[in-house]
């Protein structure tokens, strides 16, 4: 029974747009979970468990993005506006640098009175394809993830009439709001304008783009082995969808026990079961997207890996079971590198 439903789990969380499971996909799923955990097993071929990679797990970026410009321009200029913070000295921006891949480059973000966050800011780059914000997915949507940093006591710690009223005192946002809005400044069309300006945040044009298109020569030879490795050691598995990421969970540790190994594991390491209380989502996370990753060190919810070859091979260890050649991690981490796209028609 218990192998039964460690399946049909792995199954429901992996939809499997990217792979085509064999007739014998059943016993090779058995196989991870019934096989002792030998060197040769945890070496042993991907194809040992017949999952056939297939190149379209994935889809180019869309080049343009149909949204309201009067919107996008408002929720710009609130997303680099300090006033959403208590004391008038983070924005959103503070922590999703748009010249740092959407990011901050920090083990953990420093919010109001230096604070400091719980888990490694995501990038806001690409957000809107992901099935829900956060790392433990508690916003259902850009709009409901706005509350999250503007509330939290270490981040923004303030509270919407405190916000409203600054920003109503401005000699600027009441008009700009009555051009966008019938109803002009409401917390709802904050939320509104900076959830559009989020979902203008779309990189394309990265060269796995272009790959993608036709332009076989965008990937040099190692790059071109790294995208097939990518797709044969099972990271496509997860990492899937146009934004390589995102659209799904996954626990942290399906064939090793990471917490244990890594030590000092606080609440936030408890993923999806902080959110929904149920113990079959501990150390659930939603998988990151790996758009512009080369921009977004450091990695993992936790920050703990401080590199992109360092992030392969732990996942490789506790997500597939597998130790990778250091040939393998290098070329790997070249595809990655290919992933970075460009914002406002210039490279990230």
């Amino acid at each position: 029974m218990r192998l039964k439903s460690e399946i049909a789990r792995w199954v429901k969380a992996h939809p499997l747009p990217s792979l085509i499971l064999s007739g014998g996909a059943v016993l090779a799923l058995a196989a991870l979970f019934l096989l002792p955990r030998t060197p040769e097993v945890a070496s042993a071929p991907i194809a040992l468990f017949s999952i056939k990679p297939v190149a379209e797990f994935t889809r180019p970026l869309p080049v343009g993005v149909a949204l309201a410009t009067d919107k996008v321009a408002l929720g710009e200029r609130l997303f680099h506006d300090v006033r959403l913070s208590a004391d008038d000295t983070i924005s959103c921006a503070s922590c999703h640098n748009l010249s740092a891949g959407g990011a901050d480059n920090r083990y953990r973000s420093i919010g109001i009175k230096g604070g400091i966050g719980a888990v490694n800011a995501p990038t806001v780059f690409n957000s809107s394809f992901n099935v829900a914000q956060f790392w433990d997915g508690r916003a259902a949507t850009l709009e409901d993830q706005v509350d999250g940093p503007v509330h939290h006591p270490k981040e923004m710690g303030s509270n919407w009439p405190q916000v409203m009223g600054k920003l109503g005192r401005d000699e600027a946002y009441p008009d700009l709001f009555s051009r966008s809005y019938r109803n002009g400044l409401t917390v709802d069309n904050i939320k509104d304008a900076l959830a559009t300006f989020e979902r203008s945040l779309v990189t394309p044009n990265s060269r796995f783009d272009r790959f993608l298109r036709g332009e076989k020569d965008s990937l040099s030879a190692a790059e071109k082995r790294g995208y097939k490795l990518f797709q044969s050691y099972g990271c496509a598995s997860c990492h899937q969808g146009v934004n390589l990421g995102g659209n799904m969970y996954e626990r942290m540790g399906m064939m090793g026990d990471y917490f244990g190994d890594r030590g000092n594991p606080v609440e936030v390491d408890l993923g999806r079961f902080n959110v929904t209380k149920k113990d079959s989502d501990r150390h659930y996370f939603r998988v990151p997207s790996l758009r512009n990753v080369a921009r977004t060190a450091p990695y993992f919810h936790d920050g703990y890996a401080a590199n992109l070859p360092e992030a392969v091979r732990i996942m490789a260890k506790y997500q597939l079971g597998r130790t990778v050649s250091e040939q393998d991690v290098g070329d790997i981490v070249a595809f990655l590198e290919t992933l970075t796209g460009e914002y406002k028609g210039k490279p990230l």
